[in-house]
């Protein structure tokens, strides 16, 4: 048998004669009995020298692994089973993988060089369970990092949309992609970028919860940029360019210039007027535009598309003249008036004022409609200003030219209460026709202090034509002369010296009032409220009246109570009266003068 094949204890009974023989003579039994290694004798261990230890340590510090790290480790695929791959990392032992962590790839065979991690040192088997996925995890967040700090590119699989953008896979890292930063333009359909590889840059890692945003736009951002400045150095004002419509919104659309954006504000896209861009431009469509105008820095555009084509007023031809008829179209309504296109780009304004022959106006909105076709008589034309004004009432006669004999004074009609005043109320008897009731005019008995009180607006009354002003346009209506004037009766019935029952009502200053109707109401005096027994007259007292004053121009009516008890003391003041007067046949003595001045006293109730 070989020295390779002999066990340890053969061994160490063999080195023990060498080590006896290689000791020097002069050793003495006690010498080697001191210095004899009792510990490896008594456990069977080998004698090893330092070198051999050390070379052996240098070894395993080289090819085995420490399974207690997290560090990435490079294994061999040594075997594979259908569900499992055996990988060789020089541990004590092979470690296991599911085959599961390799979908990505189904070519993988023994032999790979694949990365892994220690995921546990034993399982109940005593196995060691190694990761690839972890591995994969760790490494592309590695790569992730350092793209984020370099700016590299990267390459990344598009898997699905999602609110807001898309999730991208880089380096088996889900990221996001914001809608806004897939390209320098926006973009409608999120789906034509699903399962397509594209560059991206990584713009922002949020290690803390891991999250990932990459961005597409800042690829091309940089040379789009350099577009950019060539373009705006080449600007000039009146150059057409070509560009497609990058986005329409309700005041305009922007245009890109390829790589630089300008404004079409919708009044500089047609000559005719339009509700929203979308009418005539729709969005990637590419057209020519004019540069208008732009700011110092050429950051601001002003970009026009219907200068591009004549304007309509300059086509116009010498048939459209004033006092024509024309059809339009209504486009715009102020609460001044309509505005007509009669043809595209020509419009005119029908102010509120022509579209009815009535003085009392009412809003554009009360005749016609956006949309509505309507026709029109050219009243004004300037083809220098390019402004035209049109009339509709036009197209009917005039009501005031037959005034006279449709309306004469004293006739009687039937007219709609339109407004009030604080003087009266305006009537229409048709339309482009209204006369004014003043308020004097609205009732024989009620004084009315505001028009509202008896009256409602929209309400049909009768009214008589007062007066007529021909050259003013002016009619002057009564509504209380359509009836009998009640004072008329009241003249007499209540003439003076009749004699009326009635209760009194209210004192008031100076004297009381007494309500003989629900019209004529009498003022009675203070010293006509004496009774005959020279008490005064109570509030709530009924008693009989005469009648000392009737005004039915003014309304007024005085009564009295005294009046009646005094009116014998009158009557035999006035037959000594006479009697004196007749037997007065000489000359007047002193003493008939004084008898004259006490009956002149007492007749004037002194």
């Amino acid at each position: 048998m070989s020295e390779e094949n002999n066990t340890p204890q053969e061994a160490n009974e063999q080195a023990a004669p060498q080590e006896a023989q290689a000791q020097p003579a002069a050793n003495t039994a006690e010498d080697f009995l001191a210095n004899f290694n009792w510990h490896n004798y008594e456990e069977g261990i080998d004698v090893i020298e330092d070198a051999q230890l050390l070379e052996f340590e240098t070894l395993v510090k080289e090819n085995f692994v420490d399974t207690a790290d997290e560090d990435l480790i490079e294994g061999t695929v040594v075997f594979m089973t259908e569900r499992e791959a055996i990988i060789d990392i020089n541990a004590k032992s092979e470690g296991v993988i599911s085959l599961n962590e390799f979908r990505y790839n189904p070519d993988l065979k023994v032999g790979d060089k694949v990365e892994v991690i220690v995921d546990a040192r034993e399982d109940r088997t005593g196995q060691l369970i190694l990761s690839h996925r972890k591995a994969r995890v760790i490494k592309a967040w590695d790569r992730v990092n350092n793209a984020n700090a370099t700016g590299e590119i990267v390459n990344g699989f598009v898997k699905c949309r999602t609110k807001g953008g898309m999730i991208v896979d880089v380096f088996g890292i889900e990221a996001f992609l914001p809608g806004s930063q897939i390209d320098v333009k926006p973009i409608r359909d999120y789906d034509q970028y699903v399962n397509k590889t594209m560059e991206f840059k990584v713009v922002k890692i949020n290690q803390e919860f891991k999250n990932v945003v990459v961005s597409h736009k800042a690829l091309i951002e940089a040379d789009i940029e350099e577009q950019k400045k060539e373009i705006i150095g080449q600007l000039e004002k009146g150059q057409v360019l070509e560009g497609t419509v990058k986005n329409i919104t309700s005041y305009g659309v922007f245009i890109d210039l390829g790589g630089v954006d300008g404004l079409i504000h919708i009044t500089d896209l047609s000559w005719s007027r339009i509700n929203h861009p979308n009418e005539i431009l729709e969005l990637d469509q590419k057209l020519n535009v004019v540069i208008l105008d732009f700011d110092d820095n050429k950051s601001r555009i002003q970009l026009g598309l219907k200068q591009l084509s004549a304007h309509p007023w300059d086509q116009l031809g010498d048939a459209i003249k004033e006092g024509q008829k024309v059809k339009g179209k209504v486009v715009v309504i102020a609460d001044y008036g309509a505005f007509i296109e009669i043809e595209d780009g020509v419009e005119g304004l029908i102010h509120v004022s022509e579209m009815s022959w009535s003085t009392h106006l009412r809003s554009a909105q009360d005749f016609v409609k956006v949309g509505d076709e309507v026709e029109a008589v050219i009243l004004t034309l300037d083809r220098e200003t390019r402004k035209m004004s049109l009339g509709i009432k036009q197209l009917t006669q005039d009501p005031w030219t037959d005034i006279t004999s449709k309306y004469p004074v004293q006739s009687k009609h039937s007219g709609i209460v339109r407004n009030f005043t604080n003087f009266g109320v305006f009537i229409e008897l048709e339309e482009g026709i209204d006369g004014l009731v003043y308020i004097s005019d609205l009732s024989w008995t009620k004084k009315v202090k505001h028009p509202s009180e008896i009256l409602t607006v929209g309400e049909t009354i009768e009214v008589q034509v007062l007066e007529l002003d021909v050259e003013g346009r002016k009619l002057s209506l009564g509504h209380k002369q359509t009836m009998e004037n009640p004072w008329d009766k009241y003249e007499t019935e209540f003439a003076v010296d009749t004699q009326h029952t009635a209760e009194l009502t209210e004192i008031v200053d100076k004297g009381a009032t007494i309500n003989f109707n629900e019209h004529v109401v009498a003022f009675v005096p203070s010293r006509h409220l004496e009774k005959e027994d020279g008490s005064k007259l109570g509030l709530g007292e009924k008693i009989d009246f005469k009648i000392i004053e009737f005004n039915k121009e003014f309304k007024r009516v005085v009564a009295s109570h005294t009046a009646l008890f005094k009116e014998e003391e009158r009557n035999n003041i006035r037959k000594a009266a006479k009697k004196i007067a007749a037997s007065n046949s000489e000359k007047t003595t002193l003493g008939d003068l004084d008898a004259l001045a006490d009956l002149k006293q007492k007749m004037e109730g002194k």
